[in-house]
């Protein structure tokens, strides 16, 4: 019982390290603490993004299509505090996962387990910016699986 727990948790913390060594080419990550201004929540309140959700597998794969398990994808404001969330309910979700109207700042984005408990997510903290949107008029942010039944 030991070795099998010993196994999982060396397995998580290599898939972990495996996804965090992956291209940031369509988010850029940001892991510098910021401080809660009462100016910058003004700033991210007139320009919103529209973002766009999708996985990166366990074999590094990114995908914007397929059902998954997921409940919901957030995105929490590292300076505001403040949680987007796309609430779809539970259960299975139809990738890609949609949120509009997010404004520009730093955010640590994650995903919640779905009804079926089959996947776990990771999180990854990016920038919503000018920069980061693409052709589609969108910004796109894959989370990380890290464990599948």
């Amino acid at each position: 019982m030991k070795i099998a727990i010993f196994k999982t948790m060396a397995f998580v913390a290599l898939s972990v390290t495996a996804l965090s060594c992956s291209s940031n080419d369509d988010i850029m990550a940001d892991v510098q603490p910021q401080t809660h201004s009462e100016t910058s929540k003004e700033v991210s309140k007139t320009q919103t993004y529209k973002v766009r959700f999708g996985l990166i597998s366990l074999d590094g794969t990114k995908t914007l299509s397929g059902n998954h398990d997921v409940g919901s994808f957030l995105a929490e404001n590292t300076v505001t505090g403040e949680i987007y969330d796309t609430y779809y309910g539970g259960g299975f979700q139809t990738l890609p996962g949609y949120y509009d109207g997010i404004p520009a700042g730093t955010y640590t984005f994650s995903a919640m387990q779905g009804q079926g408990g089959w996947t776990g997510y990771g999180s990854v903290t990016g920038t919503v910016s000018d920069t980061q949107v693409d052709a589609d008029g969108y910004i796109t942010v894959y989370i990380p699986v890290t464990w599948a039944e």
